[in-house]
């Protein structure tokens, strides 16, 4: 919003409309050269604006210049890269970035989880209101189970402290859920995964509540983690996603099982990870191969 104002010569929005977000579009792409994402980031933006700021939408009939820049690949660690980022990171957080990895989730999946999305019979994960609030399971490795256990009995020491607060009003809880479950705010199974080691007021509600781990904790451990490695790789929270789906599918797993534990709507999203396996897109081993 910000951009669009200092490139349309600090006009205020509310005196400009269709004409002037179509052209300050197209010239995101024809001067700034910038990815499709980047102007779909600025479309939503703009149509937020005058939608819910100014009251006054943008119609669904735009006229701009789309943006044809190609996807870049993602960078991908070795399964080998993967154990070493995984020693450099903290013990406090080895646990959530192992899922990261280990489950393919997002971090602010990963983040939200609560004591009772994990299944220990079946060895799956929960995740709940996802990208595009979306439900799905996930597969847990089999050997994060008792590291799991310790921190489940972690969550459960901070909670039996915060019973004893008579100010403590329980976790945040989504509201269908909190009028129908009235007690479930401050039952066990209904806690964070990750809990915050402080309690915090709820702005929304001004009530006292332990919230989950903040993100950027846990990208400043992978980023520190990845910089002790030296690698030429841009390695963040993410990077571990991109690896999860692409040894997946050098191990032979089915595309299609990929894009279900990714929690992708288009299957030509996960797609973009056959393009980055060690034996070529989608596993083609190529001809000159065998003459050498």
């Amino acid at each position: 919003m910000k951009y669009f104002i200092n490139y349309s010569n600090k006009t205020h929005p509310a005196l400009m409309g269709d004409f002037e977000v179509e052209r300050f579009l197209s010239y995101l792409v024809n001067q700034q050269n910038v990815s499709s994402a980047t102007q779909s980031l600025a479309l939503n933006a703009l149509a937020f604006l005058y939608k819910e700021v100014l009251k006054n939408e943008l119609s669904l009939k735009l006229n701009f210049n789309l943006s044809r820049r190609s996807r870049k690949l993602p960078d991908v660690l070795t399964p080998t890269e993967v154990m070493k980022l995984l020693s450099q990171v903290p013990p406090q957080h080895h646990l959530l970035v192992s899922i990261l990895y280990g489950s393919g989730l997002r971090l602010m999946e990963a983040i939200r989880l609560r004591v009772q999305d994990i299944d220990f019979d079946y060895h799956c994960i929960a995740v709940w209101n996802g990208k595009g609030n979306k439900h799905r399971r996930v597969t847990l490795a089999t050997e994060l189970i008792p590291e799991l256990y310790l921190q489940i009995n972690s969550v459960k020491k901070y909670h039996n402290i915060d019973l004893q607060n008579i100010e403590y009003k329980g976790v945040w809880v989504p509201n269908a859920l909190s009028r129908k479950y009235p007690s479930a705010a401050k039952e066990l199974k209904w806690q964070y995964l990750f809990p915050s080691t402080r309690l915090s007021i709820d702005p929304n509600s001004n009530s006292l509540r332990r919230n989950h781990l903040n993100e950027s904790s846990i990208q400043k451990s992978v980023k520190k983690a990845g910089d002790q490695l030296k690698l030429d790789k841009r390695i963040t929270c993410h990077t571990l996603r991109h690896s999860f789906a692409t040894h997946l599918l050098q191990r032979g797993a089915d595309i299609r099982t990929v894009q279900e534990q990714l929690g992708h709507s288009d299957l030509r999203t996960t797609q973009i990870y056959t393009h980055v396996l060690e034996h070529g897109a989608n596993g083609v081993r190529s001809p000159l191969s065998d003459l050498l």
